[in-house]
């Protein structure tokens, strides 16, 4: 099985500046509660998908316009596929710049980046009606507050999935069941985690329900207090960890060669170690995960619209679903594609849980932007500039 990797940093000062420059009134990333007026939202939506314009240009992770599926999708529509990998989350938002600069048409933007593509314009309204297989997706998945704002659609919700604890079967007998593992004193110079500000929000996770005096209830929505608790922690671990990795190749190498034995990582991990024979596994702690939702968003100015509209409903599809799922090491968002796992690769769908409850799901939760105004309205909670800052001083 063939793996590519991205690396999920968070926005740069120049994402920040813009959300600071929109003043969001209000802002709440419930689903339900309103988030303002994104520029486009008055943007009209298609009716019906028109022909191929022959052409799509894409902005996408690495490994999410692969020629499987990309070539049967350029035969069926004779929308030839042209993409742009992107190593981090502030370099879509970069890229996708004054609604695409007229050249891109689609970003398979996460959860962190969502809200600034949105509100700066950057992405229209897409009309689900035009991509049923969405129906089938995930109840969560079908309309999520990073994606779906007052009610409007800016994006179809892709794959997903979780920030696991990964650790060394020589270390560990039984699965550990708390994240307390990486912040053990015991295991100095064994930890690894990754060198991103979000992990500010693992942190809260864990006291959210180890310290439940703190009174988290959001892992990215903390008042001063809760952040600094959080902040506290990390630099506690600071000692602790070997090496804070940026690419999933780091964090490979580090359990194969047995430098570390426990740590913050993705599936994707995971799988690469198993599957070069290394004696590890991975857990979610009792205390949950955070974890990651990508989205195809749609550029304001995008010059191969009806191509997009056809990609957005090909990929959606959960054959489609299936292999970019087995391929990347994710769970796709449409149900019906774990039978096509299982059909690709025997037992597929369980080992990316594809076929887990939605409670095992709820246990996730997935990024956002840290945002100074919290979900229950009031303005109380720190904004990413001072995550940013913070991580810089973990970090040293």
């Amino acid at each position: 099985m063939n793996y590519h990797v991205r690396t999920r940093r968070l926005v740069v000062a120049s994402a920040i500046a813009l959300l600071a420059a929109t003043a969001l009134p209000a802002v709440t990333l419930s689903a339900s509660a309103s988030l303002g007026t994104p520029p486009t939202q008055s943007d009209r939506t298609p009716t019906s998908i028109g022909k191929g314009e022959g052409s799509l240009n894409l902005i996408a992770w690495e490994g999410y316009a692969q020629p499987q599926w990309v070539k049967p999708f350029t035969a069926q529509t004779g929308c030839q596929v042209n993409v742009k990998y992107a190593g981090s989350s502030s370099e879509m938002v970069s890229l996708m710049n004054h609604g695409g600069g007229g050249q891109y048409d689609l970003v398979s933007a996460s959860g962190d980046a969502d809200l600034r593509l949105i509100y700066g314009g950057d992405v229209r309204p897409v009309n689900m009606a035009l991509v049923p297989a969405t129906k089938n997706f995930h109840p969560f998945l079908q309309a999520p507050s990073f994606n779906t704002i007052n009610g409007v659609h800016y994006g179809v919700s892709y794959e997903f999935g979780p920030n696991v604890l990964l650790y060394s079967k020589s270390a560990y007998a039984k699965a550990p069941t708390s994240w307390s593992v990486i912040y053990n004193k015991a295991n100095k110079g064994k930890v690894t985690i990754p060198n991103n500000p979000i992990q500010i929000a693992d942190a809260a996770l864990y006291l959210s329900k180890t310290t439940p005096s703190l009174g988290i209830t959001d892992p990215y929505e903390l008042t001063q207090t809760q952040f600094n608790a959080a902040v506290s922690l990390l630099k506690a671990e600071h000692p602790l960890v070997k090496k804070y990795w940026d690419l999933a190749s780091q964090e490979i190498s580090l359990f194969q060669n047995g430098t570390t034995t426990v740590g913050a990582a993705w599936p994707y991990q995971t799988n690469t170690l198993v599957a070069a024979g290394a004696k590890v596994a991975d857990t979610i702690p009792s205390e949950g995960a955070t974890g990651w939702a990508d989205s195809w968003l749609l550029a304001t100015n995008a010059p191969h619209p009806n191509c997009a509209y056809k990609w957005m409903n090909y990929v959606s599809t959960p054959l489609v679903q299936a292999q970019e799922a087995l391929y990347f090491g994710e769970t796709p968002a449409n149900t019906q594609a774990c039978a096509y796992m299982d059909k690709l690769q025997k037992g597929g769908c369980a080992a990316y849980h594809a076929n887990a409850p939605e409670s095992y799901f709820a246990t996730i939760k997935f990024w956002k932007t840290p945002l100074p105004t919290c979900d229950n309205g009031q303005n109380n909670c720190v904004n990413f500039t001072q995550w940013q800052q913070a991580w810089t001083q973990i970090v040293g």
